[in-house]
């Protein structure tokens, strides 16, 4: 028995940067894209929409200091459309 600690591989500073081997870190997003694109489009949302109301959320702000408070509860639906699929599956890819 030896009192050393077991010493891992040294990991390039890519896969430092990415959290994991590049490949497969590519492949899981890849995959998470492929289900919160599903979603979107299930729920009848496309990139170009969410753009025009972030843009248009932002515009609202500085005209009307309150206009972003006028409907928030539709900002957080439509931002947990992406987020609780996101968050959910990132829960699931730690649990094994």
């Amino acid at each position: 028995m030896s009192d050393q600690p077991e010493t891992q591989p040294r990991r390039s500073a890519l896969e430092r940067f990415f959290g994991g081997h590049p490949l497969n870190v590519v492949l899981k997003l890849a995959f998470i894209s492929l289900l919160v694109g599903l979603t979107m489009a299930f729920f009848g949302v496309n990139p170009q929409s969410v753009i025009r109301g972030a843009i248009e959320v932002v515009r609202e702000t500085f005209r009307d200091g309150a206009g972003m408070f006028r409907s928030i509860f539709g900002y957080i639906i439509t931002g947990a459309v992406l987020v609780v699929p996101i968050w959910l599956l990132i829960r699931l890819s730690k649990a094994r």
